[in-house]
Order: C-alpha cells, then structure tokens, then sequence
C-alpha cells in the first residue's frame, strides 16, 4: 500500500478526508514556513456531511469552549502529522498559507458565482479543515483536470436564490446578508443554512445535515459580531 493510501485510511479512521495533494516548487513554501522543505502538501477537510458524526461525537463539540470544530481539526491532524512524519498547517495560520490556490493545484475546484469554491462531486459542500507538509515527494494519484460545472449552469439559481440579492453584480454584500440572517425573516438560512449555496444542483445529495448546517451559520455570526 502507497504512503498516500495509508494516509487516506489512517485520516478516515479519524474522521478526515484526505483531500488531494500537490509537490511544491522547490523553496515555494520558503518564505511562509523558514527552514522547512517542502517536498509534499496533502489537503485535508470534509466532504458533505460524511465526517461530521465524527466531530459530533467528540469531546470538543460538548465542552462549551470556543472553536470547537477548530480545535478537533487540530487534534486530528496533529495526529496524522505525528505519525505520518510531517508538519502540520491550518487555514487560521499561523503561517497564513495560500489554502484556495493549493485547492486548486490539488482538486478539480473551481470559484463559484458565490464565491465558494465548487468540486465537480462534492458541489459546494467541502471544507479544507488543514494540511500536511512532507519533506519527501510521496506519489499523488492523478489529478484529472474538469471544467467548472458552472460553466454549463444557465440558470444560475446560486444568484437569484438569495432573499437579500447578497452576491448581486458580482460581489458579495456582507452587510445585507448579516442583517437578514439574524432578523426574523431569516430563519430558512439560520435553521438550514446559505439559501443561494443550497439552490446549487450540484451536489445536492452531499448537501449539509442541519446540524452541521446550523453550527457553521452560527460561527459565521459571531464572526461578523466580531468586526467593527
């Protein structure tokens, strides 16, 4: 069995899925992360709600401390970079790395209207949760490259799906978005999450169970009640 293969079994026993790989370009992660060599980068994170249950079980989620989910990323693959000899990264840094770009070099992902970084399987419904930084070159399976499945979307239901036009001309009105999701009228996206990321046909069946739904729409208000 292929180191990659055993880091794909290792990382699904504790609930993680191994979301493809890349080999840097020598010293491309030299300024970020000093002193390392570089000679893998494994992404892992979720797809769909198949590995929540595992995070739902654990202790992170029940002990009323701040950034559960970060915090049981952490712990998991901490483990894998122990066992696996590598150094592990996460997309809250520190160091801050590159995270959509290394996606892109590793899956067929691609921007959505929304913003959100859409797979040709998983839909919208994927999250890199962090990366393993091998000093050696591991072999990688083939990465088939895919045209976005938004290039053959006419409708683009993603955009007219928001009761606020958030994504309206191309950009993202954050503002708007806050306000509906935690006035009265905004219990469908409080309760079941993005309404425009769910009006996506792509991926459907993988789409959020509502309670993994509810926490990311929950973190996502409280970090905006942070921002001045």
């Amino acid at each position: 069995m292929s180191e990659f293969d055993q880091l794909c079994r290792r990382a699904g026993a504790l609930g993680v899925a191994v979301r493809g790989g890349f080999h840097p370009e020598p010293d491309e992660l030299g300024a970020a992360l000093p002193g390392v060599s570089a000679g893998t980068v494994a992404l892992l994170g979720f797809t769909g709600s198949l590995q929540w249950p595992h995070f739902e079980r654990s202790a992170e989620a029940s002990d009323g401390l701040p950034n559960p989910l970060d915090r049981w990323s952490r712990r998991n693959i901490g483990t894998l970079a122990r066992e696996f000899g590598a150094l592990d990264v996460y997309p809250s840094g520190p160091p801050l790395l590159p995270f959509q770009r290394f996606s892109r070099r590793s899956e067929p992902v691609h921007p959505s209207p929304i913003g959100l970084l859409i797979h040709p399987k998983w839909g919208l419904w994927h999250a890199y949760r962090g990366a393993l930084v091998f000093e050696q070159r591991i072999e990688l399976p083939y990465l088939e490259q895919k045209a976005s499945p938004c290039d053959r979307c006419a409708a683009k239901p993603c955009l007219s799906a928001c009761p606020v036009h958030a994504f309206r001309g191309g950009s993202y009105d954050l503002d708007a978005c806050v306000h509906h999701v935690r006035s009265a009228a905004g219990t469908a996206c409080r309760e079941g999450g993005c309404l425009a990321r769910r009006a996506c046909p792509v991926g459907a069946e993988f789409r959020y169970l509502p309670g993994q739904a509810r926490f990311h729409t929950e973190a996502f208000l409280r970090s905006t009640a942070q921002k001045p």
